[in-house]
């Protein structure tokens, strides 16, 4: 038994004598290889410190040479590569053979795929990885795309800093208002504003105040507060402002009614209080507001935020006109077409102590302004008649003489003239009263210039018959909207209108329609204008000043205007009673003189234009033929 377990024993000691041999033997090489790899890891940042340095200071010499990702594979499986960089744009490698190129690598896409994969335990690779974050690698489109990003990165800050700064700079400017005072005085005075007597005088007080104001306080005179300016479009309203600011030499600010509308809530009112502290500053200053209706009126009806601001507005308006801070020194000059649109306080003494109408120009101003502006034009001397041209253009506007001075040269350069001439005037005048020639009776057809031709010669016939005017022509060529016109002219501007006037202002307005009837047993649609102007004037004469056939002397104007709508069914019935009686005058007049309208109607058809003198010269022929016609059945039946 003995000999046995000894034997047993001795094998597992033989077992573990030899495992131990072999553990020895194992770490023994462990240890030499561990060494040989640690030797070689150590060896390689010494040898290659150098390359990653340069890469990370100038990456410039790895970008001069381009290549693919396929050759650098194929390096790094020759055990070629020394050193490799990566960057965002691109990876850059050095060779053992001292060669440096770069592979193109967008957002690192071939070095996370190629380059960082996992390694294999205890694996170390041959060359050394370095990663350059700031280093300065563009190659290709990266300069341009880093540039751009830079760009991008630097508006993306700077766009918000530039619209909150652009908003706060707009909303100052308006508080601001844009106010300011007038430069330069105008040059204009006011014997350079022809007419306008009334207004001048008034605004000549505003002149004596500014220049002169000892001549008010010493007689304990209050100055005017200021001056409204009522009138039609082109009167001159603008013209008197700037003479003023010439005659006085005071400071000078020129804005507008929709001045002190805003976009932001109480901006509005920041303009105003603005405006009169610039006035106050620099006193004597004339503030003018042309078409000062912009500023509304205030309501109470709590319509809305608009209308608020806008009550706000006003409400501040008339504190700073006639509130506890002195306006001494600053005056205001308003222009208005429509005064009735402006808030009753606005108009009451004490903040405009004179509204002033601004009438249109009489004979003698229209001629005066004719010559004024025909100054500048290249005309025959002696040729123009601008008495003649003032009673062509009854009831014009100076700004529309100005037009038909400057259409005159127009009508004249468009004939190929070197001069203008006094034709050129009077076509410049049916453009400005009717239209130009608009071409439109290449349409017509002979059956519709007949019709036109016996239409216009009723109007002209009526008016020359009842002495309504002169009338100057009458054509069939179409002129703006109208087929054919009629053009009479009064001899003098007037201001009252007798009911026989008016009676026979109605009768040409009827003419046309009965001349058609006359002649053709029929009306056409060319009269629907006139009946509706008749129509008006024969409304006013019933309802407003009291030319009833009963005697009704109401006038529905005393009305207000949502009464007087209820009672117009009367005065309706009474016009259309007067619209027909007088229908019946005119067509009996007509029937008269039926061999002149025909006449005149042949004529037109012939010449398309017939001039007043010889609708007057066969007015006079009919009535010698009538007279002998009579005076022979006379002698016959004596």
């Amino acid at each position: 038994m003995k000999p046995a377990r000894n034997s047993r024993w001795s094998r597992f000691g033989r077992y573990v004598a030899l495992g131990v041999c072999a553990a020895a033997v194992a770490a023994t090489a462990g240890f030499f290889y561990w060494r040989h790899e640690a030797n070689l890891a150590q060896s390689q940042p010494a040898a290659l410190g150098g390359v990653a340095s340069e890469m990370r200071h100038d990456a410039s010499p790895w970008t001069k040479r381009e290549k693919d990702a396929s050759e650098l594979l194929r390096d790094i499986h020759d055990r070629d590569v020394t050193a490799i960089g990566v960057s965002r744009e691109a990876i850059l490698v050095s060779t053992l053979k001292g060669e440096k190129y770069y592979v193109a690598d967008h957002n690192g896409a071939f070095s996370n795929a190629l380059l960082l994969g996992d390694l294999k335990p205890g694996a170390t690779p041959p060359w050394q990885l370095v990663w350059l974050p700031h280093a300065d690698v563009r190659v290709g489109a990266a300069r341009w795309t880093e540039a751009f990003d830079r760009l991008r990165d630097a508006l993306s800050l700077l766009l918000p800093v530039l619209m909150l700064g652009g908003l706060l700079w707009f909303m100052r400017r308006e508080m601001g208002g844009g106010a300011q005072l007038l430069g330069e005085s105008p040059t204009l005075r006011f014997d350079d504003v022809i007419g306008a007597g009334e207004a001048k005088a008034a605004l000549a007080d505003v002149r004596a105040w500014l220049t002169e104001p000892a001549q008010f306080t010493g007689m304990g005179v209050r100055a005017p507060c200021g001056v409204l300016m009522t009138g039609g479009p082109g009167v001159g309203k603008t013209r008197l402002a700037q003479a003023l600011a010439g005659e006085c030499g005071a400071n000078f600010i020129a804005i507008t009614g929709s001045y002190f509308s805003a976009k932001y809530y109480g901006v509005g009112i920041q303009k105003v209080k603005r405006l009169f502290e610039l006035a106050r500053k620099n006193a004597p200053t004339v503030i003018f507001i042309d078409e000062a209706d912009g500023l509304g009126k205030r309501t109470d009806t709590g319509g809305g935020p608009v209308e608020a601001e806008s009550n706000r507005i006003i409400n501040q308006l008339l504190a700073e006109m006639d509130g506890f801070e002195s306006n001494e020194g600053v005056i205001i000059v308003a222009a208005t077409n429509h005064p009735d649109n402006l808030d009753e306080a606005l108009r009451r003494p004490g903040r405009f102590d004179r509204t002033v109408q601004v009438r249109l120009p009489d004979l003698e101003d229209r001629a005066e302004i004719l010559r004024f502006y025909a100054a500048n034009l290249k005309a025959k001397a002696g040729d123009i008649d601008f008495n003649q041209l003032a009673r062509l253009t009854t009831g014009l506007s100076p700004a529309t003489l100005s037009m038909i001075v400057n259409q005159a040269g127009l009508v004249a350069r468009k004939a190929g003239k070197q001069e203008v001439a006094a034709v050129d005037f009077l076509e410049a005048i049916k453009i400005a009263r009717i239209g130009d020639v608009n071409g439109a009776e290449r349409a017509l057809s002979d059956d519709e210039r007949t019709r036109i031709a016996i239409h216009e010669a009723g109007h002209g016939l009526v008016a020359a018959l009842l002495g309504t005017g002169v009338l100057e022509e009458v054509t069939i060529l179409p002129r703006g909207g109208a087929l054919g016109v009629a053009l009479i002219t009064k001899m003098q501007d007037k201001y009252l209108y007798r009911e026989t006037e008016m009676r026979n202002e109605i009768q040409v307005l009827l003419g046309g329609r009965n001349a058609e009837l006359l002649m053709f047993s029929e009306a056409s649609s060319g009269a629907a204008q006139d009946l509706q102007e008749a129509s008006r004037i024969s409304l006013d004469m019933v309802s407003k000043h009291g030319f009833n056939a009963d005697g009704n002397l109401f006038s529905l104007a005393a009305l207000p205007q949502q009464v007087a709508g209820l009672q117009l069914k009367t005065a309706i019935e009474h016009a259309n009673g007067l619209l027909h009686e007088l229908n019946d005058a005119c067509f009996a007049l007509l029937r008269a003189n039926e061999p002149v309208l025909r006449a005149i109607a042949d004529k037109l058809l012939e010449s398309e234009t017939v001039p007043g003198e010889t609708v007057y010269r066969l007015i006079r022929e009919h009535a010698a033929a009538a007279a002998s016609t009579q005076a022979v059945t006379e002698a016959a039946a004596a």
